[in-house]
């Protein structure tokens, strides 16, 4: 009698829904829960290459995490691989805390647990994330920051992390998915004092329509990825102008609650999408 409940358990399990299980668990912070999640669907069917790749991939990220060191802030934990990047793992708790005072002051949010932070090789931070070639970052509920050469430079590592910090307000407001425009915009936005290179961009292509921007910029190609970057940063930075960073902020909590996306743009910015959107056009 039980090994027929637990066949028949096997023979149900939906192994899509398996993997977003564990990638929940992995974004919550529980990597072994999600590594021993996949290793029953591996066991189930040994012949998934894309269960067993996932698998693979997320037992090298535990391992590499393991031989982590870590540095602490009072909002910020920061994990980095050795002695040489310590001084930069020091350098992000120092920018992260900055990024906090000025980005929450804006939107009237702030974080409500410490917040991991990994530096990584390039490779390794291809490999974790398996983010497209031109991310200088990225945010899954842990920020991931890869330490290329630019990160030297101190203004941009400022700006990567405030970046992926203002991410992290947004799932903060907001658990489920909204439009990618606005959640990229309000990090970019966000990230420095000028937006200067967004409107040379924008004035250089054609407009990209912000309903054309709902989905992940992922698939984007490098160029194409920049001017999406630009396009949603501009208008963000507009609703900010117009609204103010606490209606922006109420504005995402509204479609995080479920909220119909053209009834909670139009209550909290003061006008409708369509309007707004036509007022942005050159």
């Amino acid at each position: 009698m039980l090994l027929t409940a637990a066949s028949s358990f096997a023979q149900t399990r939906n192994p899509a829904t398996e993997v977003q299980r564990a990638q929940a668990l992995r974004r919550d912070g529980d990597l072994l829960g999600a590594i021993r999640v996949l290793e029953v669907l591996v066991k189930d069917a040994p012949g998934d290459v894309a269960i067993r790749s996932t698998l693979d991939r997320f037992r090298r990220e535990f391992d590499l995490q393991l031989r982590m060191r870590q540095t602490y802030g009072d909002h910020f934990a920061v994990s980095f691989e050795g002695p040489a990047e310590e001084a930069l793992a020091m350098k992000a708790v120092e920018s992260l805390d900055r990024a906090l005072e000025r980005i929450c002051a804006v939107l009237n949010t702030y974080p409500t647990a410490t917040i991991p932070v990994v530096l990584y090789t390039t490779e390794q931070f291809t490999d974790i994330t398996r983010a497209p070639s031109w991310a200088a970052g990225a945010y899954d509920g842990t920020i991931r920051v890869p330490m290329r050469g630019a990160l030297v430079d101190e203004q941009e590592l400022d700006r990567v992390l405030a970046h992926e910090f203002t991410h992290v307000l947004v799932h903060t407001l907001a658990k489920s998915p909204i439009p990618t425009w606005l959640n990229e915009g309000v990090a970019t936005a966000l990230e420095s004092d000028s937006l200067a290179w967004a409107e040379s961009r924008v004035h250089q292509a054609k407009p990209v329509p912000l309903a054309a921007l709902r989905r992940s910029f992922g698939q984007f190609t490098g160029g194409q990825a920049a001017l999406a970057y630009a396009t949603s940063a501009i208008a963000v930075q507009r609703m900010l102008q117009d609204a103010g960073g606490f209606a922006v902020a109420n504005l995402i909590r509204d479609l995080g609650d479920g909220v119909d996306f053209d009834t909670a743009f139009a209550h909290r910015i003061q006008r409708s999408f369509d309007d707004f959107q036509a007022a942005l056009q050159p």
